[in-house]
């Protein structure tokens, strides 16, 4: 059986590409992994409690929509973080990871044509890689707008010429930004809304990094709709990154009331809901913050090992949120290579993240390190990068 067609020029996955690069030589050292984004700081202790109380759960069919504990727990968490009034019961849903969301929210809400053309959905470059399947399997063209160093590393979304913004239905925007760890300010943010605003489409806002940064918390989407169409803007969230649960599956999508409707609706036939127990946990979590910032404070340690460390490393830039480091180098797949041969740190090559257009791959001269790791392991890593990469 063969994939569709439309899916034929994908790229291959990053971590897959990564094995198949690295895992045919032997590691150079005891092996640090810096590659996956995934939190190994402890999760809040008594989660497990939450779990156990409500295991009985287990036994019944989870609720599409969500029990009304969890979207009261959405809501007051982005009354809390935003200083925005939504409704439990009409703009935010539970989603079984928020790559569900970003996924679906294409599937449900792109249109087959816009003004009788093949429609379009816009898109940072590099990116994460469910945007672009999300894309071509609502039957739309990806566009891939650079987000690079000249651009402060987020995309200059109006740059894109006006005949393929006519035809836009959707844009994907990461901020804090994945891979570089940018973050989209309020005027970055009413630009794009007003964009949409202007060419008819919607701003799926990813924003799962929001909790982890170094100083300000980042402006959210929702903070910037003002008077635009309120169906305009749909963002996700995660416990993932914030709480140290990328296994709980826990995150949430809000919009406007008819984007909500048509995401119910997809999901009624093709959604996996969490766990009945798992979202009493995961509301739970969600009303809590003392642990998010123990968190934030753990990853402000490595911020300052990264500074300290690499901070001589010409064209360094520290992060601005997120647990991610954007590091330039000649070239990104040798220099990982290099990496592992020599000392048996994993880090992943930037081109992996991107797509070439016009001839360039944005993401060519880096490699992304992710600082999950504990503190002592993140310190050997950060060192063997600068002492194997950048000892000249």
């Amino acid at each position: 059986m063969k994939f569709p067609e439309r899916f034929s020029n994908l790229p291959a996955y990053a971590f897959p590409r990564l094995r198949a690069l690295l895992d045919i030589h032997p590691a150079g050292g005891d092996v640090v992994h810096m590659t996956i984004g995934e939190p190994k700081h402890a999760f809040p202790a008594w989660i497990t409690d939450v779990i156990a109380a409500h295991a009985a759960g287990f036994n019944n069919y989870p609720p599409n929509e969500g029990i009304p504990e969890l979207r009261r727990a959405f809501c007051d968490w982005l009354g809390r973080r935003y200083r925005v009034e939504k409704d439990p019961d009409v703009h935010v849903m539970p989603l079984n990871g928020t790559r569900e969301g970003l996924y679906n929210a294409a599937m449900a809400l792109c249109p087959e044509q816009k003004k009788g053309q093949r429609p379009v959905v816009l898109m940072p470059n590099p990116f994460y890689q469910v945007y672009m399947l999300a894309a071509i399997s609502a039957g739309a063209d990806p566009v891939l707008v650079p987000a690079t160093a000249e651009t402060g590393h987020l995309p200059d979304f109006a740059s894109v010429d006006p005949a393929i913004l006519n035809r836009a239905v959707a844009c994907y925007m990461c901020s804090p930004a994945n891979p570089q760890g940018a973050v989209a300010d309020a005027g970055y943010w009413r630009d794009l809304i007003a964009l949409a605003e202007q060419y008819d489409f919607q701003v799926f806002a990813d924003e799962c990094y929001s909790e982890i940064y170094r100083d300000v918390p980042p402006v959210g989407v929702l903070e910037c709709i003002g008077d635009a169409n309120p169906e305009r803007v749909v963002a996700f969230h995660s416990l993932s990154k914030r709480s140290n649960l990328p296994g709980l599956r826990s995150g949430f999508i809000v919009g406007g009331p008819d984007t909500m409707r048509e995401v119910r609706q997809l999901r009624t036939y093709a959604g996996t809901p969490l766990p009945t127990p798992l979202q009493h946990a995961a509301a739970a979590v969600w009303a809590d913050e003392e642990h998010v910032i123990d968190n934030r404070a753990q990853y402000h340690e490595k911020y300052d090992l990264a500074d300290r460390i690499l901070g001589n490393v010409p064209g360094y830039a520290a992060p601005e949120a997120g647990f991610f480091l954007w590091l330039p180098v000649r070239d990104g797949e040798a220099a990982a290579l290099n990496l592992w041969q020599a000392t048996g740190v994993r880090v992943l090559p930037g081109a992996y993240l991107a797509r070439e257009t016009d001839g360039v791959n944005p993401g060519h001269g880096y490699i992304r390190v992710a600082l999950v790791a504990p503190k002592a392991e993140t310190e050997r890593g950060l060192m063997a990068i600068r002492d194997t990469l950048y000892a000249d």
